[in-house]
């Protein structure tokens, strides 16, 4: 109450333009922006690949998850909200998803929640969604023990009018940081952002809008990979696989430049996987060097010596000049005869 929330701290000392923008534009529908990322998909494929050797089974959503968590938690801003004009930073890390036992038009739909700190490794992240994945899934499975799912059973068992009334409430309550912390722990709606992975039931990227209820700012959809045209250093054709990523984003929580560079480290962090194998010191200092860069290679100099040598015997120039010279020597020699 008051501008306080259990769920984010307020931000101050903001500029004159990010403080009046949530006055601007009330709604997210008012504030979102689109975007699609395109990823390759060759270094996930051959990190996949190199893994699965070693005995590891990763997919695209695992490198997909790390890479967003990794991203949000050196870029922070990612990880605000607005509410009743003001700006949030978020206490916590949260994913939310959709998730379907069956893939049939009948099978519920399960929304799980994943809490992170923003440091784990890949393998741990890999670990904490299977696993969660697998307690409401799996033939042991309960789903109705799901706190989203629980919730929400209340809510609709309610009559029409009642549940009319309690959803206005709770906006009321919401608006004014007065949500019980267990109902904000269970909704879906009060998360970092949202993930939706259709290339499971192959179809592409779509760009799914942003709720007003709630407090998420971005949702990242993720399509099925197909392949495509591309041209390799401005120069050759080639075809590559590749999967669009259709990214909304809630643009007062941040401008532009931000967004930009948020998005070059994620499309990184997807290029390079490897990088995501280890995670972040516990004591929140973010390493110079978040990526792992290929070390180039060092030529020695008997090397290079003898690529100069080769590349001087190759010159037609140089060629040129030697004929030019042993042909005026014969010229003059056979003058001399004369």
């Amino acid at each position: 109450m008051f501008g306080h929330r259990s769920d984010g701290k307020k931000v101050k000392g903001m500029n004159v333009i990010e403080k009046a923008e949530p006055f601007f534009m009330r709604q997210r529908i008012d504030a979102v922006n689109y975007i699609t990322a395109k990823v390759p998909c060759t270094p996930m494929d051959e990190f996949i690949a190199r893994e699965r050797r070693k005995g590891n089974s990763y997919t695209y959503m695992h490198i997909l998850f790390a890479s967003i968590i990794r991203t949000f938690y050196i870029r922070p801003k990612l990880n605000r909200f607005i509410m009743r004009g003001a700006v949030y930073q978020r206490n916590t890390f949260s994913i939310t998803m959709d998730i379907k036992p069956k893939l049939e038009d009948e099978a519920d739909n399960i929304t799980c929640k994943f809490y992170f700190t923003g440091r784990e490794s890949l393998p741990e992240i890999k670990k904490m969604i299977d696993e969660e994945i697998a307690k409401y899934t799996s033939a042991n499975g309960d789903a109705s023990q799901q706190a989203t799912t629980k919730t929400a059973k209340k809510m609709g068992s309610l009559p029409d009018w009642l549940f009319r009334f309690a959803m206005a409430l709770a906006r009321w309550a919401d608006k004014r940081g007065m949500m019980p912390k267990s109902l904000i722990h269970a909704s879906p709606f009060h998360t970092s952002c949202f993930i939706t992975n259709l290339k499971s039931i192959k179809i592409g990227h779509i760009y799914h809008h942003l709720y007003d209820f709630g407090t998420t700012a971005m949702f990242f959809a993720m399509g099925k990979e197909k392949m495509e045209p591309y041209v390799e250093n401005n120069k050759e054709l080639k075809i590559g696989k590749f999967m669009n990523l259709g990214i909304s984003m809630d643009e007062r929580i941040a401008d532009g430049f931000y967004y930009g560079k948020s998005l070059k480290l994620l499309q990184d962090f997807l290029a390079n996987p490897d990088a995501l194998l280890d995670g972040l010191p516990e004591d929140g200092t973010i390493p110079k060097q978040v990526m792992k860069k290929k070390a180039k290679k060092v030529k020695s100099k008997k090397q290079k010596s003898t690529k100069e040598k080769k590349s001087k015997k190759r010159s037609p120039l140089k060629n040129k000049e030697k004929l030019d010279k042993k042909l005026k020597k014969k010229n003059k020699t056979e003058s001399e005869v004369e």
